[in-house]
């Protein structure tokens, strides 16, 4: 069986870093791994090949080559989704489609032969044997939460090396909150599963043996799900093997209640974690409540930003406007946050309400479901009717997203995360593409660039205030400038 795996495209968005890769040279910031974990799943007899429509087109000679094709995504890939089967089916190969999307919207997909819905180590295997004789079903669905034991490591073999830059890996699937707005439980459930922290040192010298040196990403919904078993069997793991190698850091995502741990912290870091994304969805109390964000209720979230920050984190946060209870007021009040805390990547979407929610059942029976959700939380659309008005949203979404991202207020916000940020020595290990990266930067950003006199600043700035951060900085100015082009507002954009 030749096989065909495809991810489809992902636009130009806020997490993309299309203007930021481009840069460096590199076409799309990680490998889909959900994919490529699939692939370690599929028969050893199968013939496999990656099309990751990120980096390449989906090519006539691949289609000619392929019996099947296997298609995953998440809904913000939903058009690049429906193109791509539209040409499978064209071909005449058998379609087999799985991941978010489809797990969501499966419905919509008619020429989609065969579904797995769920997780694919509880579904597939099922598919496979009814394929092998002959009378396989449309729909497998996933008939349990499985464990996370008989994941594999992925196929990274499928993958063009040179086109990323990151890898990414997962640790653990669930999470034990209830956030109204979130379909990480609807997917995934509330039971924090784990895998072994042998299989994920497998992982990491799976990728250490092909060379790779950089960021490996920890795509957990929520790592610290289980403190105690993260700082008893994960990190401990983690900082053994880092001993005597060089190049790889981690990131990953967490609660705010991290910086309730000094202890996981310090563990965090000395492990290679250096950036972790944090959901603070909204300064707004009664919007935290409202959207059952419990663990963010009644604190200090500044003091707890700068202590992640002391701590030796990059902190990048996710904030949400358009909550019942927000005014227009609380554009202000956001913005006024972002600059204090030093996030630099500070992701601020309007709400949006994914199917099965139970933010999406609510707003369902009071009649304020407006369309398919987009899948892009920072493109300035929403599938809701808000209670402050969708023109009132709008124009105060892209305002404060315009300012947040204006050179003048970026470069003023790297410097309050310079300022408080503590980075250990570093262990990674210089690359060519680092160099050109530095170059490239100091023509594109330095003499060209509106920020040029801002990101001169900066380099010198941090060279005396901060040297240790140098690195961090640059990477940072990096990433604004994608952010800054990602902020302009549309022509029309209530949506």
């Amino acid at each position: 069986m030749n096989a065909l795996l495809i991810y489809p495209e992902i636009p130009d968005t806020f997490w993309s870093f299309k203007h930021a890769l481009r840069m460096i040279r590199k076409s799309a910031s990680s490998p889909p791994l959900g994919l490529l974990t699939v692939a370690g799943m599929l028969p050893e007899d199968w013939d496999l090949r990656l099309t990751d429509m990120n980096v390449s087109g989906l090519s006539a000679d691949d289609l000619a080559w392929a019996d099947c094709a296997l298609v995953s995504g998440m809904v913000i890939q939903r058009e690049s989704a429906m193109a791509a089967i539209q040409r499978c089916k064209e071909n005449g190969l058998t379609i087999i489609a799985g991941g978010p999307l489809f797990s969501t919207e499966h419905e919509k997909f008619d020429e989609v032969d065969h579904f797995v819905l769920g997780e694919a180590e509880s579904a597939l295997p099922a598919l496979l044997a009814d394929l092998k004789r002959g009378d396989a079903k449309r729909i497998y669905a996933c008939s349990e939460f499985p464990a996370l034991t008989r994941t594999p490591i992925p196929r990274w073999d499928l993958v063009d090396p040179t086109r990323y830059s990151s890898r990414n890996i997962q640790y653990s699937r669930g999470c034990p909150h209830n956030c109204d707005f979130c379909a990480v439980t609807q997917l995934f459930g509330h039971r924090w599963r784990t895998k072994s922290p042998e299989q994920i040192i497998a992982e990491l010298d799976s990728l250490y043996d092909i060379g790779w040196r950089g960021t490996v990403g920890f795509v957990d919904d929520n790592l610290i799900g289980n403190r105690k078993k993260l700082k008893d069997e994960l990190l401990p793991a983690l900082i053994e093997w880092r001993k005597g190698k060089w190049g790889m850091t981690f990131s990953t995502q967490a609660t705010l209640t991290l910086a309730d741990d000094p202890e996981l912290m310090e563990m965090m870091v000395r492990a290679g974690f250096d950036t972790v994304f944090v959901g603070i969805e909204s300064v707004e109390e009664a919007s935290l409540s409202e959207c059952n964000k419990r663990q963010n209720a009644g604190r200090d979230m500044l003091e707890d930003v700068r202590r992640m920050q002391r701590a030796g984190l990059v902190v990048q946060g996710g904030f949400i406007v358009g909550f019942d209870n927000d005014t227009p007021a609380v554009f202000e009040r956001l913005e006024r946050f972002i600059q204090q805390s030093g996030i630099a990547t500070a992701m601020v979407g309007m709400l949006q309400a994914p199917s099965g929610t139970a933010l999406y059942q609510r707003l369902k029976k009071e009649g304020r479901i407006r369309k398919d959700m987009s899948g892009d939380n920072t493109g300035g659309t929403t599938n809701i009717v808000p209670r402050m008005g969708l023109e009132s949203l709008s124009r105060g979404y892209w305002k404060t997203f315009s300012d947040l991202y204006s050179p003048r207020n970026y470069y003023a916000r790297l410097r309050t995360f310079l300022r408080e940020y503590r980075p250990r020595p570093a262990r990674a290990r210089l690359c060519g593409w680092h160099i050109v990266a530095f170059f490239r930067s100091l023509y594109f950003l330095g003499i060209v660039g509106e920020e040029r006199f801002r990101y001169q600043g900066l380099l010198i700035w941090t060279l005396f205030r901060n040297p240790r951060a140098f690195p961090t900085a640059i990477v940072l100015a990096i990433s604004g400038y994608h952010l800054r082009l990602c902020s302009r507002a549309p022509e029309e954009s209530v949506g």
